[in-house]
């Protein structure tokens, strides 16, 4: 019997399940429902467990993310039980392909964002479900394709965000020196089926929490109506420019909303511009309320 050690991650859905040897050496695969194993009998079986949300297998283990429905503390010595049976009984934890190997076509393009120290490179994949900005090279735990991105003398920043990486760079260069050198990089990168970011790695910091189901039912009634308008009106637009915005809080009292800018948006030059003619006045309207005031805080 294989040995399984049980563990805890940041997030508190998400549990490991280490093994004590390999599954797969170069890449990862995420399974959000059953109809997506195919390449994972392992993955498949555990759908049949009706508090199984999504399926990742990389390097050595299994993570699973667990719908609210039951603790882990009285799931996951079960869970344990299933894979090590399902092993045992000579099942696959991953179907070998002929053309697992090889690469995977992926195209990159690069696209200018209204901020000029920003350029944002697009994918046509997705790449993660949880935004991730890496200020410096000690905050890129969870990803390492922004790890190598700061190897580049003049990358500042990295924020990826699902099919998209938007890089600040230093002014000691200019876009049209660098641009090809690094969607190259990034091509080649993913091509190569290296891990882009780790979702189960990522910290998660007050930022992060502030995003989760449970956060927003604790909320007041127009703060969950702002987060509500921001996500479905501001965001997808703040996205396409190669940033993103994020519900900060609501002071009843001063009227004031306070938003967290990441990616592009960061230290742009328009941003405030963006805040007061567009989001400010939207929200005014939506909220039927004159005395709304926004106020931006870079991520």
């Amino acid at each position: 019997m294989r040995v399984i050690s049980i563990k805890i991650t940041n997030n508190p859905s998400i549990v490991k399940f280490e093994l004590d040897e390999f599954i797969v050496k170069s890449e990862n695969f995420e399974f959000k429902n059953i109809d997506e194993t195919k390449q994972s009998p392992l993955a498949k079986q555990l759908f049949f467990l009706p508090f199984v949300k999504t399926v990742y297998i990389s390097g050595n283990f299994i993570a699973i993310e667990k719908f609210s429905i039951v603790e882990w503390e009285d799931v996951q010595d079960d869970v344990v039980s299933q894979i090590n049976d399902f092993i045992a009984n000579g099942g696959e934890v991953l179907k070998i392909e002929e053309n697992q190997n090889k690469k995977q076509p992926i195209t990159i393009y690069a696209e200018t964002t209204p901020n000029p120290s920003v350029l944002k490179f697009v994918c046509n994949k997705l790449l993660t479900k949880t935004a991730l900005e890496c200020k410096n090279i000690d905050e890129t735990l969870a990803s390492p394709l922004a790890k190598e991105l700061f190897k580049f003398p003049f990358v500042k920043e990295v924020f990826i965000d699902e099919n998209y990486i938007s890089i600040t760079k230093f002014a000691i260069t200019e876009w049209d020196e660098i641009t090809l050198e690094l969607r190259t990089f990034i091509k080649e990168y993913i091509e190569n089926g290296k891990v882009v970011i780790d979702e189960t790695a990522i910290v998660k910091t007050e930022i992060h929490q502030k995003q989760q189901e449970a956060y927003f039912d604790t909320l007041d009634v127009t703060s969950q109506q702002i987060i509500n308008i921001i996500e479905e009106y501001v965001k997808p637009a703040v996205q396409s420019d190669g940033g993103n915005i994020m519900f900060e809080s609501f002071d009843a009292s001063e009227k004031r909303v306070k938003v967290v800018l990441q990616g592009a948006c960061s230290g742009c030059p328009s941003s405030t511009f963006t805040l007061k003619n567009g989001i400010e006045n939207m929200l005014k309207d939506m909220l039927k309320d004159n005395d709304i005031k926004v106020e931006a805080i870079n991520g």
